[in-house]
């Protein structure tokens, strides 16, 4: 299995996760961005969780994963997904 196709476990795990996450939550917690490194299959790998847009319907977020090795880590593996914000009610 080549690295980039760990990496991509590793991501899809961390992607599920954070789409897991509801609205608010999410806002509140990438309010400054997340980097953090996690353990998969006996390997370290670092993932950095941002907020790329967020607009009056949505916020767009981007997961990348790498596992810090250069020059391989200059292009991490990343997937973007979007929240929608939650309907506001009658008013």
């Amino acid at each position: 299995m080549s690295k980039r196709e760990q990496w991509r476990k590793v991501l899809e795990r961390e992607v599920e996760r954070w789409s897991a996450i509801p609205y608010p939550e999410l806002v509140s917690a990438l309010r400054d961005g997340q980097v953090y490194e996690v353990e998969f299959e006996s390997r370290k790998y670092q993932v950095e969780v941002e907020m790329l847009e967020n607009t009056d319907r949505y916020i767009q977020v981007c997961v990348a994963v790498d596992d810090g090795s250069l020059p391989a880590s200059l292009v991490p593996v990343c997937h973007t997904f979007v929240c929608n914000k939650p309907a506001s009610g009658p008013g």
